[in-house]
């Protein structure tokens, strides 16, 4: 009996540590994130510029394989929502790589990169365990969706169409 209560309360622990968040922790939002000109802004000044808009963030790198193979849905994401904003994060480890992959793989949206990629600060502070990682925020600054990954383009797609459908209920 005492092995299946520590069970349940283990289960209990970790569906809650995994739930749905709302909004972005101090650490996310104070995390300094780099420019494509090389100047430093925190996230919750990027996030500023799209208040009132609904937001989709691709956190992705160059070198990740399920990233690249993403992009056509981003494409078609990006061709059937044009008044969504979209902001692509970068875990590469050099500039130059994140740079040419901007273009390479014609990236249309705000663009950074997190100076400490996948083990760092702001990394840590999204939860970050695997790229590309998808993340909506609503009109009003709210977390809609905080860990969806490539096989979830379902799930982004119809809370984006929810999303959209609120505002016009406005």
């Amino acid at each position: 009996m005492k092995k299946i209560l520590v069970l349940l309360i283990t289960i209990i622990v970790i569906s809650c540590s995994n739930s749905q968040k709302t909004e972005f922790s101090k650490e996310a939002l104070d995390s300094s994130l780099v420019t494509t000109d090389a100047f430093e802004i925190t996230f919750e000044n990027i996030l500023e510029k799209h208040k009132g808009k609904i937001l989709l963030v691709e956190i992705w790198a160059t070198w990740c394989g399920d990233c690249v193979k993403a992009m056509p849905k981003m494409h078609e994401l990006q061709a059937q929502n044009p008044d969504i904003d979209f902001l692509f994060i970068s875990m590469d480890k050099s500039v130059d790589h994140w740079k040419k992959g901007i273009e390479k793989y014609d990236l249309k949206g705000g663009h950074y990169m997190a100076k400490d990629q996948m083990n760092g600060v702001f990394a840590k502070a999204i939860d970050l365990d695997w790229i590309p990682r998808y993340i909506i925020v609503d009109q009003t600054g709210k977390i809609a969706v905080y860990k969806a990954i490539e096989t979830d383009f379902d799930l982004i797609n119809t809370t984006l169409k929810e999303l959209k459908k609120q505002t016009i209920n406005k």
